[in-house]
């Protein structure tokens, strides 16, 4: 979520309307890169024109399902070009949460076997290219509590996608 995608010829680009502000879409042939959401009325690439695909009109119809309530999983190419082992890591368990499923986030560093990171697994949370696709936001303090997040307007932004698909919080 914090890495701004550069834009290439061969890199498709789509942006879309949500109830939580624009989303702009990337992918290349293997899949979607990156899908960053509306931070105060900018998204990384607004000057670059969009040069829409097959993979990304797919992606924008499964987000439009989302975001009506018809749709809990996204089938749809992933292609996790960037990121280090860890973080593709804890971006692997992520992607095996289910909608409604929660996380926290010295669960998750348990299951990948770095018991007591909870600041990098948190990094790598925030690190994640596509979030929604793969569901950052279901990962939660101990305590249910929201410690942030990185996309949108950050914590309003996660207590509506929470909220959405009816995950308790605080």
């Amino acid at each position: 979520m914090d890495s701004i995608p550069t834009p290439r010829t061969n890199h498709a680009l789509l942006r879309l309307p949500s109830p939580i502000g624009r989303l702009e879409l990337t992918a290349d042939a293997g899949g979607i890169l990156t899908l960053s959401i509306e931070t105060n009325g900018q998204l990384p690439l607004d000057a670059t024109a969009e040069t829409p695909s097959p993979v990304l009109q797919r992606a924008a119809e499964q987000l439009d399902e989302y975001f009506a309530g018809t749709r809990q999983t996204f089938d749809l190419p992933v292609h996790l070009t960037r990121g280090t082992e860890f973080q593709r890591s804890v971006w692997a368990r992520l992607a095996t949460l289910k909608f409604g499923d929660v996380i926290s986030y010295g669960a998750l560093g348990s299951e990948i076997g770095r018991v007591g990171s909870g600041r990098a697994i948190g990094g790598a949370v925030g690190a994640n290219p596509v979030p929604i696709i793969i569901g950052c936001h279901r990962v939660l303090a101990t305590s249910g509590q929201i410690t942030g997040y990185s996309a949108g307007q950050g914590i309003t932004t996660k207590a509506w996608l929470l909220d959405h698909e009816k995950i308790a919080h605080r």
